[in-house]
């Protein structure tokens, strides 16, 4: 052994050593890292494109895509009815509705609760199973620590104690804390039958509350988020570019979603509607979606011009980034300045009704002095707001442009391919360098935010990362939003998909995808979304013989009929994978009032031969490592009692 090795082999016993300063301490300590590898692998739980869907987010993450119901039907299928178990279920989706609603309907409540009592500490006992009781007892509610963890461990055959337990609950009743334990109870429940989150992509877009879904990854107790498009265009936003914030706007009122900007996340629109009110047309094509232009009133047609005024400013700051930004090879997306104003056309296509208030034919990406006041009160608005900054916060600290994890390679859109299956290049960047390259500009951009300054190079390339044609979060050849509002022919409003979606439907393009990112073997896989899976044609999710699995099914409402159902999620258990096929969700409301769950078909298509345990996951590797250093250390004793 070398002399550096040896040196840096005895800094390593000797920083083990401070923590296990004896041999008993050593002993204990890997007696319990050998009974942790030993346990059942934690439950992963995937979905993607959320797109602000906040009630049909929040019930799957209640259901834990129906992990929850398998449990109870697991227990109960035999003593309980159907109508039971769906009453059942629903008290731990929804504990505080339905306590609220059964005291309103019946004063005397005492045995209802300790039926309910009974089954859901049995239910508890089941989800906590897989785990250490050191890490249950992490996860224990504050005020019922000691209670929870004396009824999930006790023995079941120690008739002896039948009446101390039976007391306890008497005790939660009798003393008016039945509700707090059921609460806390179902929320264990919840955080234990799923022991990681992914997120792959897209939180926000056009839904009404990706603030509300936002506060609930913040709560969870173990998310992750891979950025999408939208996402990234969020975050952008924030940090000050002003072309993310304009299209930002401009969804949020397609959309009629003003009310997420203004009373969601503080965001002032009032010097916009005042500049628009003066100095915009009425443009039909600008409606929110669903308006009728026949019927529409005031409200309707300030929210138009608003828009309009975004838009406009959208592609100004857009032209302004294209311009310093060459090595993006957009020149064609530089809207305003590729227009022939005179002629009214944008590369001989005819535009329809080019009404463009604002821009000077000699000079449009130049800003009016108005929109400049415009533009610099919405950057501060975006740059300021508390809670904005905590959300793009959490995207930051446990957001990336893509994660592997247990042998699974997770991004939201592609790894972008030329025609040919070679990887494009963007700035002498491609494949897994490209994707790190993207990271490493998203990363500089916040760290000079978080100081105060700008730095102009990173925060630009929010704007390709948005809308390039090399962007891993896009994925696509072009944005046409503007063709589709100016243009009739509908050949002009295509967005191709970039050819990873053509070549990644064969297996060995994907175990390429795969080795390129350092993860081989039967059971490695490509885990994505941002193209919904258009299941009522026949497409499946599943394809290239596994490798790849597409959860980008329709969550958001806008793309049900498109795909015939509302999204598919991932469950990654200790016997394999399974893809549930969820259909649309009412709402919160109905689910509580008709006690009505998602239905969701489940398709278990990949199935261990013998179960996984944590030493089969990555932090079971981590922890072998650590199980490795302390047999160092042991013999590193033996070798000082020797001397």
């Amino acid at each position: 052994m070398s002399e550096n090795a040896e040196g840096e082999r005895r800094e390593y016993l000797r920083l083990i050593s401070e923590k296990f300063p004896t041999v008993q301490a050593a002993v204990t300590e890997m007696i319990n890292l050998e009974a942790i590898l030993r346990l059942p692998k934690g439950t992963e739980h995937f979905m993607s494109d959320l797109h602000g869907e906040y009630e049909a987010f929040c019930h799957i993450m209640n259901n834990c895509s129906g992990v929850i119901r398998e449990k109870v039907e697991r227990l109960y299928s035999q003593t309980m009815t159907k109508h039971e178990r769906d009453e059942f279920v629903t008290l731990i989706y929804y504990p505080a509705a339905i306590i609220a609603e059964k005291e309103a309907q019946d004063a005397d409540d005492k045995d209802w609760y300790l039926v309910q009592l009974h089954r859901l500490v049995e239910v508890c006992r089941s989800v906590a199973s897989k785990y250490t009781r050191s890490k249950v007892r992490k996860a224990l509610p504050a005020h019922f620590d000691y209670i929870i963890d004396e009824l999930i461990n006790m023995d079941r055959d120690d008739f002896d104690k039948e009446a101390y337990y039976s007391e306890i609950f008497t005790s939660i009743i009798d003393l008016g804390r039945a509700k707090q334990f059921v609460v806390a109870i179902t929320d264990l429940i919840k955080r234990l039958a799923v022991d990681s989150l992914h997120i792959v992509g897209d939180v926000f877009d056009r839904g009404e509350n990706p603030d509300k879904i936002m506060e609930l990854l913040i709560g969870h107790h173990n998310a992750d988020v891979q950025w999408g498009n939208h996402d990234i265009q969020w975050m952008g936003a924030h940090m000050g570019n002003l072309a993310c914030i304009m299209s930002v706007i401009d969804i949020s009122l397609k959309y009629n979603n003003a009310d997420l900007l203004e009373e969601g996340y503080g965001i002032s629109l009032r010097k916009l509607s005042t500049y628009a009110a003066e100095h915009m047309d009425d443009d039909p094509r600008f409606y929110p979606a669903g308006a009728d232009p026949a019927t529409a009133g005031e409200e309707t047609r300030l929210c138009a011009k608003m828009r309009k005024a975004a838009f406009l400013m959208q592609l100004k700051a857009e032209g302004a980034i294209i311009s310093r930004r060459p090595e993006y090879g957009m020149q064609e997306r530089n809207i305003l300045a590729n227009i022939d104003f005179p002629n009214g056309t944008f590369f001989g296509a005819k535009l329809t009704n080019p009404s463009f208030p604002n821009v000077d034919p000699a000079h449009p990406l130049a800003f009016t002095e108005e929109e400049k006041e415009v533009a610099q009160a919405l950057r501060r608005s975006f740059r300021s707001g508390e809670k904005l900054s905590r959300h793009m916060a959490f995207l930051m600290h446990n957001g990336s442009a893509y994660k592997i994890c247990n042998n699974n390679l997770i991004f939201h859109g592609c790894v972008p391919m030329e025609e040919d299956g070679s990887y494009m290049n963007f700035c002498g960047h491609e494949g897994r360098d490209l994707l790190d390259y993207c990271e490493h500009m998203v990363r500089r951009a916040y760290a000079a935010f978080r100081k105060g300054d700008e730095d102009e190079e990173a925060l630009d390339f929010f704007f390709y990362l948005w809308c390039g044609r090399c962007s891993p979060l896009y994925g696509r050849e072009k944005i046409t939003t503007f063709e589709r509002l100016y243009i009739a022919d509908p050949a002009w409003h295509v967005e191709a998909d970039n050819s990873y979606y053509k070549w990644c439907k064969q297996r060995d393009f994907c175990e390429r995808i795969l080795h390129d990112f350092g993860i081989s073997g039967k059971y490695s896989h490509i885990v994505n979304g941002h193209v919904p899976v258009r299941t009522k044609l026949g497409e499946n999710p599943v394809k290239a013989d596994g490798k790849l699995i597409v959860i980008d099914g329709g969550f958001c409402k806008a793309y049900h009929e498109r795909t015939g159902i509302a999204g598919y999620t991932l469950i990654y258990n200790s016997h394999g994978l399974r893809l549930c096929a969820h259909e649309p969700f009412d709402s919160i409301e109905t689910a509580i009032e008709q006690r009505k769950d998602i239905h969701s078909e489940v398709t278990v298509f990949e199935t261990r031969q013998n179960r996984l345990l944590v030493r089969d996951t990555d932090v079971g590797k981590a922890l072998l490592e650590q199980l490795k250093g302390l047999k160092l250390l042991m013999e590193e004793f033996r070798n000082r009692n020797r001397d």
